[in-house]
């Protein structure tokens, strides 16, 4: 478990447990041993696991986890992913937190495989954003690859994306990336955001490495990537739909960016169950 996963774990503790949890700790002396699962309620895959487990050690460090599949596998309705046995108290008080990690980490995984299983046949990647959640973007986008996705750039600092606004602010297309050319290192690779077949003719001409296509439709990216040819990476977003996205994915475009895959999963439904105390 890398620090930047532990202090996640511990800032969510502190802000459910605080200073006690005293329906835990009043009612049952602190030797009070259990055994619990963790059940799915409905169909999904699975995303972290380890993080589900590391919040319980946290509380009770001798705790036995048995988990009976992996993150990346899908679960039926039904099935226990987990079985835990220890500190009563301890199970108690991580219950929430950890369910709360399990449950969103698990609906981003599940709403990733849609998407892949929507493209599946075509030679294109779905890729997530930065439109995580704060503070949660390691997870998320771990939750990404276990659904069978792809990571984009994790933050502002891998990567350049000359967007729109970046592009008006400094006059264009051709002037953004002739200043970034001059300024930038070689390493990091330039993309441009692009909204017409015009702009994407621009932007490679200006030697753009990938060229975003931003809520363009079907027909003109079609045409962006006959004009591209190889000679940048393109990537397709804006407002993409699990019912669009194989039409997208059909353009020929090698990357397909999906924001909802974060912003807007729903959780899976995952329950605990203490069965014996």
């Amino acid at each position: 478990m890398s620090l930047q996963v532990d202090q996640i774990i511990e800032r969510a503790l502190d802000e459910d447990i605080g200073s006690g949890d005293p329906g835990s700790t009043l009612l049952f002396p602190e030797e009070a041993r259990a055994t619990a699962v963790i059940q799915a309620k409905e169909s999904g895959i699975l995303a972290g696991l380890p993080v589900a487990e590391a919040t319980f050690k946290k509380l009770a460090p001798d705790l036995i986890w048995q988990p009976k599949t992996r993150d990346g596998q899908s679960v039926s309705s039904g099935e226990v992913v987990a079985e835990l046995k220890g500190s009563l108290q301890g199970i108690l008080m991580g219950e929430r937190v950890a369910l709360n990690f399990l449950q969103r980490l698990s609906g981003i995984a599940t709403a990733t495989r849609r998407f892949v299983d929507a493209v599946r046949g075509l030679d294109v990647k779905i890729l997530d954003t930065r439109k995580t959640a704060p503070g949660l973007r390691v997870l998320d986008k771990y939750a990404v690859r276990a659904g069978g996705g792809h990571n984009h750039r994790f933050g502002l600092y891998d990567g350049i994306l000359v967007k729109d606004n970046h592009i008006r602010a400094a006059g264009g297309v051709e002037k953004a990336m002739k200043l970034l050319r001059e300024k930038s290192p070689p390493i990091l690779k330039i993309e441009v955001e692009v909204t017409s077949v015009c702009q994407a003719q621009e932007a490679l001409a200006a030697g753009a490495a990938v060229i975003m296509l931003d809520n363009m439709s079907s027909a003109d990216m079609a045409e962006a990537v006959r004009i591209i040819g190889r000679r940048a990476l393109v990537e397709a977003s804006g407002g993409v739909t699990l019912e669009g996205v194989r039409e997208i994915a059909a353009t020929g475009v090698d990357w397909i960016s999906v924001g909802a895959l974060t912003h807007s999963a729903k959780a899976l439904d995952l329950s605990l169950e203490v069965v014996s105390a």
